[in-house]
């Protein structure tokens, strides 16, 4: 499963600025990645895992500006297509699973 967290953070103040900081910096040490501007990822082993990080990260949450917590398959992430100016390039793979015997 991935998680992809989409927002629109004010940064008009300097408070603002810094509740936009204290977020970005909570969702990488929540193990998110920067996808593009605004748009942060991270896979999760199963879809309770996911709604585990999605809710964390949702009281985290500045009092102004909004976010979008969307839950989506390894298949469906592998559908995605990027497009760069003219140029097609391949979406990140899944992360390989840990195998424990």
């Amino acid at each position: 499963m991935w998680v992809i967290a989409m927002f629109d953070l004010p940064v008009d103040t300097k408070a603002a600025r810094r509740a936009y900081t204290r977020f970005r910096k909570d969702l990488l040490e929540d193990g998110f990645t920067m996808m593009q501007f605004s748009v942060y990822i991270r896979h999760c082993a199963s879809i309770d895992n996911a709604e585990i990080h999605a809710t964390r990260m949702g009281a985290k949450v500045p009092e102004k500006g909004e976010v979008r917590f969307l839950t989506i398959t390894d298949n469906q992430f592998g559908r995605i297509r990027v497009y760069v100016g003219k140029k097609r390039e391949n979406p990140a793979l899944a992360p390989a699973q840990l195998q424990l015997f």
